[in-house]
């Protein structure tokens, strides 16, 4: 087997400086947009997140210290804990994250709430806080600790991480209820889930790409079109029929969202009894993804 040159050195090289720099820029202001979400939409009106965030906003009004406090010292115990499940790099970028979120929610206490309306402010809270959180997890960091304490309950448990996490969420919007109000509790309900996908969508990007999976009897004629309409290219894999036994060429290929239905024609025109795969992927790197011009 062929060993590649170098390549425990490969394996320990760190960052360089710029990406250190970029890393921490894109964390700031994550942690920055998540500190405005807090104080300037959601906390004022009474409405929360999910998670350690959501318990320290209640934690916060019951008592009457700053919210501040609360994220800092309920994170700050996840982050030493699932260090060995996280690493090394990952609780230090986290626990910076969450010390100046601790500190920026601080600092933005006499800013005036920007909306009365509750819809507002959850529905634009939700956005400007999924936003900031997506940053921080995109550039390899946490300000919250409720995922490390599900991937930690995840051995003992017979529950997914997202399993554990929605559960305690559930728990913690439904106690604002209690401590806040029905009303506010639903529109935190509202924010939360905004902020959900905008984390989502964050994190993984608009321009999400597809992965294509072609059987057919026609593999090169549909493999030449997608080549020549759609200018992407393909890769043929050898493929065999479980049941039957049959030999199969099994064109694979990636495409963008838009491309989509004219892909999906392309096949119903050469081989309408193809059998067809589509899937969601992110982070198409390498090869041979840039699109081809099309002639």
């Amino acid at each position: 087997m062929e060993t590649i040159p170098q390549l425990e050195k490969i394996k320990h090289k760190g960052l360089t400086f710029p990406q250190i720099l970029m890393r921490s820029l894109f964390i700031i202001i994550g942690v920055t947009l998540e500190a405005v979400a807090l104080e300037v939409f959601l906390v004022p009106n009474h409405i929360i997140d999910g998670g350690i965030v959501g318990i320290s906003i209640m934690l916060s009004h019951l008592t009457g210290l700053q919210l501040g406090i609360y994220l800092f010292l309920l994170n700050l115990p996840f982050f030493f804990v699932g260090y060995k499940q996280m690493g090394k790099t990952f609780t230090i970028t986290s626990i910076i994250a969450t010390t100046l979120l601790a500190i920026l929610t601080t600092l933005f206490i006499p800013v005036p709430r920007f909306t009365d309306d509750l819809l507002l402010a959850a529905v634009y809270g939700g956005v400007i806080l999924g936003i900031g959180v997506g940053l921080v997890i995109r550039y390899g960091g946490s300000s919250d600790g409720t995922e490390i304490l599900a991937v930690l309950f995840n051995k003992k448990i017979p529950f997914s991480v997202g399993e554990t996490v929605l559960f305690f969420n559930i728990f913690i919007l439904g106690s604002a209820g209690f401590v806040f109000g029905w009303n506010y509790a639903m529109y935190s309900l509202i924010a939360y889930f905004i902020a959900f996908k905008m984390i989502d969508i964050t994190t993984e990007g608009l321009d999400s790409s597809k992965s294509v999976w072609i059987i057919s009897d026609y593999s090169e004629a549909l493999g030449d079109a997608l080549n020549d309409r759609l200018g992407r290219g393909v890769t043929y894999l050898s493929g065999e029929g479980a049941y039957s036994g049959d030999k199969k060429r099994v064109i694979f290929t990636v495409i963008t969202r838009v491309e989509e239905a004219k892909l999906k024609n392309i096949v119903s025109v050469i081989d309408p009894d193809a059998f067809l795969a589509i899937g969601d992927i992110h982070d198409v790197k390498g090869g041979r993804f840039k699109k081809r011009n099309i002639h």
